[in-house]
């Protein structure tokens, strides 16, 4: 007992030390795809864009404009009812009947559902319950939510500001693919001298198709902080994570919005 209480400061010192390095472990591995994932429909990469992808109200899905556009002409052309492209349930024709399908799936613990009802209270400016809704929705997976969380920490927004309660939610979103996440914790090193940590994130931030990082790593190459064969394996693989997201069928969409833009 003795040898114990005369060694514990040693042991958690150690103890932490090696906690940390468990932490970076996970926070510095390549994510296998960003916290989008995949249109369930076509199974493509969804784009990071959010204006090329929506989300259902009654299923909470995230469909591709290709896939979106694509069932929209069929039911247009055969004269079809208007239904999710996903579930089948017929498209509600108010904006009432949006608001009640996608509280069905707050009700139902979806962390999808939960995270957008966050995003309308702090639209309204009600911070507690957006913080409240964001909780629920990380406590359940949703990275998203964890992103939103570090923010309303960072600020005060619904709860008292705390910077450990905000790296915490920056760094699990970051764990879960989302690149802004990671794009700010590279930020965050940056500023506190941190220059290698910088680099590793947005490197893996780059390669996830973020377009501020690739900016960022060749500026950074200008002035001697990443190597040429690493900016040159980041500009390779952010072109594949952008060329992955690409279809004929989402290319037909873009062109569609572009002539609806141009008409109108």
């Amino acid at each position: 007992d003795g040898c114990l209480k005369e060694h514990e400061p040693t042991h958690k010192k150690a103890c932490k030390k090696r906690a940390a390095e468990l932490r970076d472990e996970f926070l510095f591995k390549q994510p296998e795809s960003t916290h989008r994932g995949d249109c369930p429909i076509c199974f493509i990469p969804l784009p990071l864009e959010l204006s090329k992808s929506t989300m259902t109200a009654c299923c909470s899905k995230l469909i591709c404009d290709g896939c979106h556009y694509a069932n929209q002409i069929r039911e247009i052309e055969g004269k079809l009812s208007f239904k999710c492209p996903f579930c089948r349930k017929p498209v509600p024709d108010t904006d009432e009947g949006f608001d009640n399908q996608r509280m069905k799936r707050v009700e139902a613990n979806d962390p999808v559902a939960m995270c957008r009802e966050g995003v309308e209270q702090y639209v309204k400016g009600d911070y507690r319950s957006a913080v409240e809704m964001y909780t629920k929705a990380a406590e359940l997976g949703d990275i998203t939510a964890h992103c939103q969380l570090s923010q309303m920490y960072h600020y005060g927004h619904g709860v008292e500001k705390d910077r450990g309660k905000e790296m915490y939610h920056m760094e699990e979103a970051a764990i879960g693919g989302h690149p802004d996440a990671r794009y700010n914790l590279a930020w965050n090193e940056s500023k506190n001298g941190n220059d290698e940590r910088a680099m590793k994130h947005w490197i893996i931030a780059a390669t996830q198709g973020n377009d501020q990082s690739i900016k960022l790593l060749m500026s950074a190459f200008k002035v001697g902080k990443v190597s040429k064969e690493d900016l040159a394996a980041a500009l390779r693989a952010h072109k594949a994570a952008l060329d992955a997201t690409k279809s004929p069928q989402r290319a037909a969409a873009e062109e569609y919005r572009r002539k609806w833009s141009s008409a109108n």
